[in-house]
């Protein structure tokens, strides 16, 4: 890298200081708009007792589920266990610690976490096991409870397009997630489709401006389709 450019050339140095033990942010909804290639990587290196923090950990075989396989996951929250037959194994046999949190709120907490706000109230979850032994207050008559925000070691976003400031745009199912995970890192790499030069994308268009990116890398996808729906 030199200067403002953030565009590095292996996923070895886009994950360079990803160290075991440490919590990862993945932006994504299921297998749509996951940093596949950032995910592989991790795979590859063998990193361990991570925390995971996605809307559900893919599938078998695929996506984050692919980290579940050595046991590189320790714990994972998330708001769907999703259809993920590995999943739901070592959740059942303690194997894996599964903190599940409303999908709203996962959203909101790691927003709130990219925005330096380190909790907040919400009526979600109020009367439910997930409000369990969380601060409660009333607001105008109504019981909230307090959720604390998310902010990770690293971030793990998929872009449509992104400058070499980092300047990026997202496309369809890869608005879920993406943008409130890359400003929740304390090192963001954007894995993207398109690499484009500064001031290609009008500023009217960036949806996660570069100063919150600290690595990019041009990605390569199988774009898998969880489930397939084709019509009779």
């Amino acid at each position: 890298m030199a200067g403002f450019d953030k565009v590095v050339d292996s996923y070895e140095a886009a994950l360079a200081g990803l160290e075991d033990g440490m919590t990862v942010i993945a932006g994504g909804f299921g297998l749509c708009g996951i940093p596949e290639g950032l995910i592989a990587e991790i795979k590859r290196q063998g990193k361990n007792a991570l925390t995971v923090v996605s809307n559900n950990c893919g599938v078998d075989g695929f996506g984050l589920g692919v980290l579940l396989e050595d046991k590189q996951i320790k714990k994972m929250i998330a708001s769907y266990v999703g259809e993920n037959a590995l999943f739901e194994q070592q959740l059942l046999n303690g194997d894996l610690d599964v903190e599940l949190t409303p999908q709203g709120t996962l959203a909101e907490k790691m927003r709130a976490g990219g925005a330096g706000i380190p909790a907040f109230f919400t009526a979600t979850g109020v009367g439910t096991m997930v409000a369990e032994g969380k601060p409660h207050k009333m607001f105008q008559g109504r019981e909230y409870v307090m959720e604390e925000s998310i902010t990770g070691d690293f971030a793990i976003v998929k872009a449509w397009k992104a400058d070499r400031f980092g300047n990026c745009v997202y496309r369809h199912t890869a608005m879920n997630f993406n943008p409130m995970a890359a400003t929740a890192g304390k090192i963001t790499v954007v894995e993207v489709e398109e690499l484009v030069e500064p001031g290609d994308i009008a500023p009217s268009e960036i949806h996660t401006p570069g100063i919150y990116v600290d690595r990019v890398i041009l990605g390569h996808f199988e774009k898998r389709i969880e489930k397939r729906m084709v019509r009779g």
